[in-house]
């Protein structure tokens, strides 16, 4: 069964997990599934931006299916988090701009994935943001670290990690983990018109510069 649906209007390329009922978490297949889109998206050369929403209310993405993977062998563990840390590597270092429109909870690996984007919308009224990893005792890898310091506030994600605090979408606002919050109704909206802002960037020029502001990453993609 399919997780995602990929559509473009314009320059504006939608992607949107469609796994609300599962909170669009994270499974080996599900990262599959990401990866064969990415490419594609990859793969064109025109300008366009790129926008990762879901189409579940209350869920944008809760990170790694945690029932998923306790019925795997202990060894697989680790496996399962290179194949993570590629999945973010991907998503951070994607050759176009790429927009969050986080209709509900990012928990855990989702709030990682959000930080992976150029920018960040969240709904004001409903839904939390949360690196809850030092509660559910999974320690996040240098890669993920990486990907957290993309964040522009460095004392909020700092005490977001060390306490697991978690914050609506307001809060989230008014402490640059996301850009902007947002009423449900006008949330895709903004999003779009971001979107379509930026899509009207070169593209080769705008990874450039994105990518040269991550310089620890493309070591990690180089290397």
């Amino acid at each position: 069964m399919s997780v995602l649906d990929l559509k473009k209007e314009g320059s504006v390329y939608i992607l949107t997990m469609i796994n609300g009922e599962k909170q669009n978490t994270f499974t080996d297949e599900v990262l599959q599934e990401f990866h064969q889109v990415l490419d594609e998206v990859e793969s064109t050369t025109e300008n366009a931006a790129l926008i990762l929403t879901s189409d579940h209310p209350k869920y944008w993405s809760n990170g790694i299916n945690l029932e998923w993977l306790v019925t795997k062998p202990q060894e697989y563990h680790m496996e399962f988090a290179s194949l993570l840390d590629a999945f973010y590597l991907k998503w951070a270092l994607l050759n176009l701009p790429t927009v969050g429109c986080l209709t509900g909870h990012a928990y855990a690996g989702g709030a990682i994935l959000s930080s992976t984007l150029d920018f960040r919308l969240m709904r004001e009224d409903r839904g939390w943001i949360c690196f809850p990893e030092v509660d559910i005792r999974i320690p996040f890898t240098p890669t993920m670290q990486l990907c957290l310091a993309l964040l522009p506030n460095k004392q909020a994600m700092r005490d977001m990690m060390l306490t697991g605090k978690r914050l609506g979408g307001k809060e989230a606002a008014e402490l640059k983990i996301v850009d902007e919050a947002l009423p449900a109704e006008d949330l895709f909206n903004r999003a779009m018109e971001l979107a379509q802002m930026l899509a009207q960037k070169d593209r080769k020029t705008y990874s450039l510069i994105k990518n040269g502001m991550r310089p620890s990453l493309m070591a990690l993609r180089n290397g």
